[in-house]
Formats: C-alpha cells, structure tokens, sequence
C-alpha cells in the first residue's frame, strides 16, 4: 500500500510547494522508491485549458492530453516521470463527477452534502492508481484558510484517520519573514498558520520554513517548541539562485531522511552528483547569450515558464547561461523591431491565442528571418512564420489565419476533419465548447530525412504534445516549398503539417506541436539544445565582426 505525503501552504501563496514537492519526489525517486505526484487546485475550472496564461500560468499538456497546471510541468522536469489526468484534480472536476453520479442515481435520493459526498471523491482522486508506487504526494493548491481549499483539507484530514498516521504525513510551507526595520526574523506567521492548520483538524509532521536567508538554530527552535513539532522536523527552506539548487538545499537540511524515518523506512543517501553538475553549470556558466522571447503575454514569466526552462536545459549543455530578453509583441510596432532584436543571438516564438500582437510577432519573424537570426517558432509560431512568408515571400498580401479574420487567403484554418490519436477520424467546429476541443496530447510525426530537423532528432518517427485548434492549410504546401520553406514534419496519416524549416536560412524552425513540454532536467529537449549551439555560433559571428 503506498504511503501518502500532502503538501499544504499557509501565509502566502507562491511559497514554493510545487518545487518542494518536485524535490522531494526527485529525493525519494533516487532512492529507489517509486513515485507520484499529483496537484489539487480549489478553483472550479474543470481544467486549466481556458484559463489566461496572463493570469494563472501556462497550460501544461501531458502525453494523454490534459490541460493542466504549470506545477504538473516541475514534477515531470524534476522527476523525469509522466503525470496523466489523474495527476490534475481541480474542484472543478470533483464536481463534475459529483453531479454526474446524482443525475445517474447513484446515491439513492440521498441529500448531496460536503461531507461526505465531495469529501469521499476527492479521496477517491487521491487514491486513484496508487497501488503500485511507494509514494503518493499530494500538493494542495491555494493557502491554509482559503475557503475554497476547505473541502480539500477536510478531505485529507480524514485519510490521516482512515489510512493512520504511519500512513500519511503532512509537510506544511509557510513564511518566515524578515523585518527591515528591526533587522528580525519574524516567526509568528509560521505559529498562526499552524494554528489554522490545527483549527480543521491538521497537526503538521513536518514545516518548510521558507525566508531570504538560512534561518539560525534560535529561530528552528523557537518555530519547534511553538508548533509541537521535534526540532529534525523543522526544514529551513532559504531563498536560491535558482529552483534546481532546492531539493539539493533540503537534502543537506535532512528533508528526504526525515521524511523516510516517518513512514519507518530505512534511509539512503540519493546520487546526486548528475545533478549538483547541472547546478553548477547553471551558476557558473563559460558563455553567454541573449535570446528574445517575443510573445504576448510577457509581463506573467509562468506563462512561458516551459519554454524559459527548455532554454536553460538546452544552455547547460553548452555551458552556456540563457538571458532571456522579454519582447512584448503588442508592443513591437510603437517600439520598432530593430531596437528589440538588434543585439539578440535568437529568438522564439512562442504559443498563444488571439489576434492581439499578431502583426507585432509577424514583424519579428520578418526580421529574424531577413537577418539570419536563429529562430524558433511553436504552435502559433509556426503559423504566423507560414503567414510571413506567404506575404513577404511569395506575395500574397492578405494571407491570414481564419482564427483572426473571415476573408483573405487562409494559409492557416481551423482544420474540422483530422484523424485522431486513435486512428479514428474526428471533427470539430468553431462552435465547439473551448474547454478540451483541440488537438490535446501526443502524436507522432514523420520526419523527412533530407532535413535539419532529422539532422536534430536522428530519427524517423518522432512522439511530441499538442495543443492548438488551428493548422497549416495543406493545400499550400507545394508553393511554399517552391519558394524555399519545406515541411520537415508531417502527422503519420499526411494530413497535418508539424514541423517546417527555411532552406536559406542557417536555422529557421517551426513546430506545430510544443517541444519544451517534454524537456526535461537531466533530459533537454535536441531543439532547444540545437537553437543553443546556433545561437552561440550566431553570438560569436556578430561580436567579431
């Protein structure tokens, strides 16, 4: 039977608890143990999928094609393991199902309450699929004291009876403070968190302890003798030049250990030396480039927070540290193209939906594409570089995507027949709900031999996730290739173009589907590891000339 490990949060939010959970996952992974880890969010969403990435991150898509929350993209980065849609419980979802058994019946005329009907399906979520891992770990989204993480909290406070204490375990991240004006550490906020934690019922077995700095032996104690908690079990969690250096921090704070002494397993001590090199290649890096991230959500980082971290994995290979340069696309045409790309050694663009910054990343392309600029486009980067090329390339002036207008030359359409992932022919239109209707998950792509995306990848048939509703009209594809853009990649049916490149240029490659979804830490995706190299021969090229 596996043993559960919940992960809550008080205080703030933005603590750190998906990054605390990823660590512990990847410090439990490496001892031999096999791990899980899922996210519970309280909002009522039944998924991420139609939710701004302005406002609450990107949308991370598993394999089996689940919009999920950019936590999910820490644990498969940090662990190197699949999550799937049981991975990604929102509320939204466990109503849905409860409303779904009351209209079949299934509870018998019976009121519908919290407790126990909500309560008995989200510790169904819980326990989903467990048996064959040693360890379940729960984050629970929002903060201690939110109203609408309650049912959440309730829910796992009776697991903790149900399974018993050897069973489960609850890690609590909170705030420590710090007070400019007196110079202190204030440990009361991490006291009134625990306090409401142990209001519903919740006697935390361990507490993060999250600060600017290392907190001292005074405060570790005093937090201890405050929250009934024995001294080892209360982690010191400082700020870090960067997220990958933390379970690394918590391995030498004893996290991994005291977590294994809980459940009465015996210890071990985690290889970590692939991983403390990938730490120090990051903070003491031989080169240095700049790359334009030219999107259109670019004052929320999480937004891109996959892309920005395929960039890194790609530059620790070249020991190279990635700056990345934020290019608001809506703002392109005021600040002129020149000034923002003038001095970058690359530049990607990345998904998005909507007409708004459109003509501003179609400018960027032109530009990228004129000058030689390595480049590359995802998803709607890659439609927006077929739109550039058709009207400053082949000439066709009024080519659009039939997402932003109802007349001109539609390069780019919302493809309504394709075939499926199961081989069956599916149909959508733009009447379809929004929530779940595109082409979502993994699919294979053919990849032409006579390309540089096969000198990249070293094979045939390649597996990369989705996420789009819209595609490259087909039957424009032998004009392109005329003119000088291939279609390095096509779906195994034929009928949807993934992946093109520009002949003349030195690298100038778009993709349908979203490589930096599947890079991982000791893993990095061959695109992002390619644009790298070429941006520091790029990067070399203009410093000398």
């Amino acid at each position: 039977m596996s043993n559960f490990i919940f992960v809550t949060g008080g205080v703030v939010s933005s603590l750190g608890k998906g990054i605390a959970a990823a660590g512990l996952a990847m410090l439990l992974g490496r001892c031999g143990f096999k791990i899980r880890v899922r996210k519970f969010d309280p909002y009522f969403n039944v998924d991420s999928g139609t939710m701004s990435p302005g406002e609450h991150g990107e949308v991370f898509v598993t394999n089996d094609g689940t919009e999920a929350d950019l936590d999910i993209g820490h644990y498969e980065r940090f662990t190197g393991c699949n999550a799937n849609n049981k991975d990604s419980i929102t509320m939204g979802k466990v109503f849905a199902e409860l409303l779904m058994r009351e209209r079949r019946g299934d509870f018998l005329g019976k009121t519908i309450q919290v407790v126990p009907h909500v309560t008995n399906i989200i510790k169904e979520f819980i326990q989903n699929d467990s048996n064959d891992f040693d360890f379940i770990i729960c984050e629970i989204g929002g903060t201690v004291g939110d109203i609408e993480a309650l049912s959440f909290l309730e829910a796992i406070r009776q697991l903790n009876y149900e399974l018993g204490v050897g069973k489960t375990m609850h890690i609590h991240t909170t705030l420590v403070p710090h007070l400019s004006t007196t110079s202190e550490l204030k440990t009361k906020p991490t006291q009134h968190s625990v306090k409401e934690l142990r209001s519903i019922g919740i006697q935390p077995n361990m507490l993060l302890c999250r600060s600017e700095t290392v907190l001292s032996s005074k405060e570790l104690n005093k937090i201890s003798l405050m929250c009934s908690l024995p001294p080892e079990m209360v982690i010191s969690a400082p700020n870090v030049s960067n997220v990958y250096e933390v379970p690394l921090v918590y391995h030498e704070a004893g996290f991994d250990k005291v977590v294994m002494e809980h459940f009465g397993l015996l210890g071990c001590s985690p290889n970590l030396l692939d991983w403390h090199r990938f730490v120090d290649s990051i903070n003491n890096p031989v080169h240095t480039i700049k790359v334009a991230l030219v999107g259109k959500y670019t004052k929320f980082g999480d937004a891109y927070r996959s892309v920005i971290e395929a960039l890194n994995h790609g530059g620790v290979i070249h020991l190279t540290k990635v700056e990345i340069v934020m290019v608001d696309a809506k703002k392109l045409a005021a600040d002129g193209v020149v000034s923002a790309l003038d001095e970058v050694d690359a530049v990607v663009i990345p998904g998005g939906f909507g007409y708004e910054g459109v003509e501003g990343i179609i400018s960027a392309i032109k530009y990228s594409r004129e000058n030689n600029i390595p480049t590359l486009g995802i998803c709607l980067g890659m439609q927006l570089a077929v739109i550039e090329f058709a009207r400053n390339v082949i000439g066709w002036n009024d080519a659009i995507s039939s997402e932003f207008s109802s007349s001109g030359c539609m390069v780019v359409g919302l493809m309504e027949e394709w075939i499926g992932a199961d081989a069956k022919m599916e149909k959508r239109s733009s009447s379809d709900d929004k929530g779940g209707t595109m082409r979502l998950g993994s699919y294979s792509c053919d990849i032409n031999r006579n390309s540089k995306m096969f000198e990249i990848y070293k094979q045939e048939l390649i597996d990369e996730r989705h996420r789009h509703r819209f595609e490259i009209n087909v039957q424009y594809m032998s004009t392109f290739e005329q003119h000088g853009m291939i279609f390095s990649g096509t779906s195994a049916h034929g009928s949807v173009l993934e992946a093109l490149e520009i002949k003349s240029h030195p690298w100038f490659i778009a993709t349908q589907f979203h490589p930096e979804l599947k890079s991982k830490i000791l893993d990095p995706h061959p695109l992002f590891v390619s644009l790298v190299e070429m941006a520091l021969q790029h990067s070399k090229n203009i410093r000398t000339l």
